[in-house]
């Protein structure tokens, strides 16, 4: 039996998401959203959205709210 594979940008999403766990949704997200922004590829931007668009199982609700924020910014 094979354990899933989780893309890269899905794991460091979530890795930050679990940082702002204390904060309301709507702050963490955009707190997530602005270290995606300002730090991340933007190949591994595209693979987060796309990871979203794909239906995100895996990955935490804030950070989906956050992947949809980067969004915004993708050309």
């Amino acid at each position: 039996m094979s354990v899933p594979t989780i893309p890269p940008s899905v794991r460091l999403a979530n890795e930050i998401a679990r940082q702002f766990e204390h904060k309301p949704p709507a702050d963490a997200a955009t707190a997530i959203a602005n270290h995606i922004k300002v730090v991340w590829d933007p190949r591994m931007k595209r693979a987060l959205v796309d990871y979203v668009d794909a239906g995100a199982d895996d990955l935490a609700p804030v950070a989906i709210l956050a992947a949809d924020q980067v969004r915004a910014t993708l050309q």
